[in-house]
């Protein structure tokens, strides 16, 4: 019998993510992979799991599952999100994991404090890589579970049908919202084709992700930003985190799925450390931009690389009176007060 989770409610956008698949842009495949890497990673650890390994992203609202494994062992990270377990809705908070037994239900309840929390399941999600990725890009079918986000009735494939015993292990402390973090951008590549007010404006203005945004990118509503010399270019390539500007001069902040090529000039990049940032703004949410130097975006990526490796060797044991260990529980054949007669 396969291992895996049982889809009873999809979420909004709920879809199997890895840290991308680096590597074919030039053929015209996006790099996808999870929009807050760092939350990926951490709940990969809290799990046991090497950082880039297959679970669940999970955008504005959450789904829920039921156990079709022995015993699955997951966490979740992502600020102000939990897990409601069972019939009960106990709850887990995000930063913690838990052991579940088959035949449990679990929900997602995704915070108001962040669009993205990952799911993290011990062993991973076991669908068939797509050029050495199980990411999911949706607008080419490509990766993940079909190629597309869950529905009502999935079965999610697990890669191990019962997990290792030992202690849960939690943060430390409570992951922190990022809501008022300015984004931090490197200016260009095509700054010289914007006025010198246009610039300004990217720095000085508040910016409000419109309703047009999705794992392609977010439309920003703001002050229009007026080109110099036209907004037509010959078409280049495009990175992730680059802010382009159409003939419209309303900006376009472009996300993991986003176009390999593009003919608008681009203002400005979100240097690398803050693109989880980003990844955890939702629609409605506002952006404030400020520009620092190539090589301080440099040694702000190493600062978190750093700051998620300090995280992970500071992960604790969840203690006794914290919770039950459900899996271990119900794996001992608990029936009516009578046990196997496992020590």
């Amino acid at each position: 019998m396969r291992a895996g989770l049982k889809v009873l409610v999809p979420g909004l956008h709920t879809t199997v993510q890895d840290l991308g698949r680096p590597g074919y842009q030039a053929i015209g495949v996006p790099v996808s992979g999870a929009l807050d890497g760092f939350s990926l990673r951490l709940a990969n650890a809290l799990v046991g799991n090497p950082p880039g390994t297959p679970g669940l992203e999970i955008l504005i609202s959450g789904p829920t599952f039921e156990v079709a494994a022995n015993t699955v062992r997951v966490a979740l990270a992502g600020a102000g999100a939990s897990l409601a377990i069972g019939a009960e809705k106990a709850r887990v908070e995000a930063g913690q994991s838990v052991t579940l037994p088959r035949g449990e239900v679990i929900e997602v309840i995704a915070g108001r404090q962040s669009a993205s929390c990952y799911l993290g399941v011990e062993g991973g999600v076991a669908v068939p890589l797509v050029l050495g990725s199980a990411s999911t890009y949706v607008r080419a079918a490509l990766g993940g579970l079909e190629g597309r986000a869950l529905r009502h009735g999935d079965f999610v494939p697990l890669a191990i049908a019962r997990v290792s015993q030992r202690a849960e292990l939690r943060l430390s402390s409570p992951m922190e919202a990022t809501g008022d973090q300015p984004i931090r951008v490197v200016l260009g590549p095509q700054q010289e084709y914007f006025t010198e007010k246009a610039v300004a404006a990217l720095f000085d203005a508040e910016f409000r992700i419109s309703q047009s945004a999705d794992r392609m990118g977010m439309r920003l509503d703001g002050p229009l930003l007026e080109h110099r010399r036209g907004w037509d270019i010959v078409s280049d390539a495009i990175t992730t985190g680059a802010i382009q500007v159409p003939g419209s001069g309303q900006p376009i902040l472009l996300l993991s799925d986003h176009q390999t090529t593009g003919g608008y000039p681009k203002i400005a990049t979100v240097i690398s450390a803050d693109l989880p940032v980003v990844g955890r703004r939702r629609p409605g949410d506002t952006l404030r931009f400020t520009a620092v130097t190539v090589e301080a975006a440099e040694e702000l990526c190493r600062a978190e690389e750093r700051r998620l490796a300090e995280l992970a060797a500071q992960l604790e044991p969840v203690p006794d009176r914290a919770g039950i260990d459900l899996g271990s529980l119900y794996d001992g054949n608990l029936i009516s007060g009578v046990v196997s007669g496992l020590d």
